[in-house]
């Protein structure tokens, strides 16, 4: 039984462009080592290709 107190889940920041919790959630997914420009840059430019 661990005795260290549970850790505090802090909220999720909103995305800078969209202003949404799920934005960010699915570039956190998509992002790999660390790299979120990058992953921001493949998310946003997917949903440009959805748009039009």
């Amino acid at each position: 039984m661990s005795r260290r107190r549970q850790a505090v889940k802090r909220p999720l920041a909103e995305d800078s462009k969209f202003h949404s919790t799920l934005v960010s959630r699915l570039v956190s997914t998509v992002m790999e080592r660390g790299k979120k420009s990058l992953a921001q840059r493949i998310v946003y430019s997917a949903f440009d290709q959805i748009a039009e």
